[in-house]
């Protein structure tokens, strides 16, 4: 199984503590963050990753080398000097040939208690659905609720609205088709959103429901909150 890390953000919000350091390297209890994500990733059966990578991201490839140190082999996808988008940095990834026909994305400043490999199982047994994105009914709780799910399916993705019939979240990782980005032309920026509220609107993305929430730290509470969870589960 492979899973696609994207880490190519600014860190704008977080001001001083990403000027010099990209979030995927943010000390959390300890340890660089990214260690914590790879390790979670091959706990769950992920063999290889590929890390999208942009703003500072030579350190990221320093930190992280080949993967050996953390069970997981990786390879690196640059952005280069125009930033393309979360959606883009796919596109190009998959330009380079580093995409498997199936793969879970995810992001370098999230972390979600829950089984990574589950959307890429049920989207590999659901071969007419595009993408299988994990979701969490958040119903405003912990950020914006951008979703509806009906059945199995997510029936409506809205970003950036405040509609109160979007009752769930995007977790933060979703199984995609290759096929899906292939239409999409190579170099131009846009966001991962974007696929998903046209999936969702053609009725071929199915939703993995998360039953508990997630973490993040792209923000100070985000980090503290994560730094309190990891501490706690420390040996």
């Amino acid at each position: 199984m492979q899973a696609v890390i994207l880490a190519g953000g600014l860190g704008t919000r977080l001001g001083a503590r990403t000027r010099d350091l990209p979030k995927a390297l943010l000390p959390i209890a300890g340890r660089p963050f990214l260690a914590w994500l790879l390790e979670a990733l091959a706990s769950r059966g992920y063999s290889e990753a590929v890390l999208c990578i942009g703003h500072h991201g030579n350190q990221i490839e320093d930190f992280a080398g080949t993967g050996a140190a953390f069970g997981i082999a990786l390879r690196y996808s640059k952005d280069g000097e125009r930033l393309l988008g979360t959606g883009g940095a796919l596109r190009l990834a998959l330009a380079r040939k580093l995409l498997l026909s199936t793969f879970l994305v995810t992001y370098g400043d999230s972390y979600l208690p829950f089984d990574y490999a589950a959307p890429l199982r049920d989207l590999d047994a659901h071969p007419e659905a595009l993408g299988t994105m994990s979701v969490f009914e958040n119903r405003g709780a912990w950020d914006q609720s951008n979703c509806a799910v009906t059945g199995e399916l997510v029936a409506r993705y809205e970003k950036g609205t405040h509609d109160r019939a979007l009752t769930h979240i995007d977790y933060g990782a979703i199984a995609l088709r290759t096929a899906a980005l292939a239409s999409r032309p190579e170099q131009v920026p846009f966001g991962l959103d974007e696929l998903q509220h046209e999936f969702a609107k053609a009725g071929r993305l199915r939703a993995f429901v998360a039953t508990e929430r997630f973490y993040e730290v792209g923000s100070e509470l985000g980090i503290h909150d994560l730094e309190e969870r990891l501490s706690a589960t420390k040996p």
